[in-house]
């Protein structure tokens, strides 16, 4: 692989100046030379014209947070990052890479999470060039190499969890954002790292339920709520009759039969499971009667 190499380039501003007073006096002389009718005066300051020109074609600008990879007839020659006005071999061809940190956007990607459901799934990335030479030589087109690896990326991470779950031991797309947004990171860090990118941040930006199925799913997830919650509050409600009994016998307040501590964990839960408010009813003889 080739790796970026940082190369120094010389100031350009005293070549500039230079270059311009070498092609004004070029230009009198040779005019100079013309009215003298000197033909070897104006062939050698037409040269020292072509030369200062030349020279001038090696100035180049670097921005701020941008890099010029310099080319020697195909070879990679370094990589100039100082910003300012810089001069470098005229021979070199040079090309400018931003540095900058760059946002990109994934389409809508149609794709089965988990449980073979089909869903909706977008992604937003924060990335940047950090190695210019990988970033030229080593992918075709590094901008469209982000694109294509980042949407193959987020097809996968969709593969690998579910949309919803009702279990928080279980890692779903919509209940763990975080973590899913980590392992997208990670992913597509890995695929980039050839192209010389890092990837500072990525998530997801829009997830749903294909229009398909959205409905029916959505009463599925409905559903999966009550259970999930009803289990939930039988849990509970056992183990606060169980409390009750235990209190009751420990305190010896008083003393129940099997059919009596049956009849009172049937009231109490019936009181704690209703999906409805309870009416009491006051028994003003014995608990047998």
């Amino acid at each position: 692989m080739i790796r970026e190499r940082e190369t120094a380039a010389l100031p350009g501003l005293p070549i500039l100046v230079g270059g311009i007073a070498l092609i004004g006096l070029s230009g009198y002389q040779i005019v100079g030379g013309a009215r003298e009718a000197s033909a070897s005066m104006i062939v050698w300051w037409s040269l020292a014209l072509v030369a200062a020109i030349v020279i001038l074609t090696g100035l180049f600008v670097v921005n701020p947070n941008e890099g010029k990879v310099l080319q020697f007839f195909g070879s990679y020659a370094g990589t100039v990052k100082r910003a300012g006005l810089r001069w470098s071999n005229p021979l070199y061809t040079k090309r400018r890479i931003s540095q900058r940190v760059r946002n990109f956007e994934s389409s809508r990607l149609k794709v089965n999470d988990a449980d073979a459901n089909p869903i909706e799934i977008a992604s937003v990335v924060v990335w940047r060039v950090v190695d210019t030479a990988e970033a030229v030589f080593e992918v075709d087109d590094y901008n469209n190499y982000v694109k294509v690896q980042t949407e193959a990326a987020l097809r996968n991470l969709a593969t690998s969890y579910s949309y919803d779950s009702h279990d928080d031991a279980q890692i779903s797309l919509r209940g763990h954002t975080a973590t899913v947004a980590e392992h997208l990171k990670k992913e597509i860090q890995e695929r980039l790292a050839r192209a010389g990118v890092e990837v500072m941040e990525a998530r997801i930006s829009h997830l749903a339920y294909a229009p398909e199925i959205a409905h029916a799913m959505l009463q599925r997830q409905q559903a999966g709520a009550i259970i999930a919650a009803r289990q939930r509050i039988v849990e509970g409600a056992v183990g606060m009759v169980e409390m009750a009994l235990d209190m009751l016998s420990r305190r010896d307040i008083v003393t129940l039969d099997n059919e009596r501590k049956a009849a009172m964990v049937s009231n109490l839960l019936v009181v704690l499971c209703g999906d409805k408010s309870t009416q009491p009813i006051v028994n003003t003889g014995t608990i047998y009667q």
